[in-house]
Order: C-alpha cells, then sequence, then structure tokens
C-alpha cells in the first residue's frame, strides 16, 4: 500500500512539474519549429525534478525494465498535452505508443 501511496503523490507532483514543462516546453517551442524547418525533429532541454518525483521515477523504472526515463517523459509530455486540447494524430500516436507498446502488454506493464 505504501507503493501506491508513492504512487499518487508521483502523479500529483507530475502534474504540477508538467505544468512547468509545458511552459519550458513553449520557450522551446521556437527552438523546435527551427529544427523543423531545418529538417531536425529532437528537441533536447534541460529540466530539474523535485527528489521525490525523480525517486518515483527512478522507482517505477527499476519495477518496470522495458520503460526507460525518455518514454517515461514522452508519454507524460505527450498525455499532458492531449489532456488539455492539443489536437494533433501524431501527439495522439505518440502518446498510445508509449502507453502500450507491446512489450508491456506481454509483461502486464
Amino acid at each position: 500500500m505504501q507503493l501506491a501511496d508513492q504512487f499518487q503523490q508521483a502523479q500529483a507532483s507530475a502534474s504540477n512539474q508538467l505544468r512547468e514543462v509545458s511552459q519550458a516546453a513553449a520557450s522551446a517551442s521556437a527552438v523546435a519549429q527551427e529544427a523543423t524547418a531545418s529538417g531536425e525533429s529532437t528537441v533536447s532541454f534541460q529540466s530539474e525534478l523535485p527528489q521525490p518525483l525523480q525517486q518515483a521515477m527512478v522507482a517505477f523504472i527499476e519495477r518496470c525494465p522495458n520503460w526507460d526515463q525518455y518514454r517515461l517523459v514522452q508519454a507524460a509530455l505527450a498525455g499532458f498535452l492531449i489532456q488539455h486540447g492539443v489536437e494533433s494524430r501524431d501527439i495522439t500516436r505518440l502518446y498510445v505508443g508509449n502507453m502500450f507498446r507491446r512489450e508491456s502488454l506481454t509483461q502486464g506493464v
């Protein structure tokens, strides 16, 4: 039960963090548009995570070895954008693809 409580706390903290990430993503949007215009498809940014969120992320990845930090962040950001009104097939595909990869279904994650 303690793990479930930690997960719920991490989700609440993640929601706050995702708001901050979305603000950072908005400022990175200009960089992304430039990268898209030049043919690049990857945007990198660095953000500090509160310790409880980082610990929950590490614990989750340790329990679910088919997830990594990149997949987790992509799924979280795509899910956040979908929940907040972004209507894009590409974003939806990215979210669903990260959440329901074949190995996730076979390992019960």
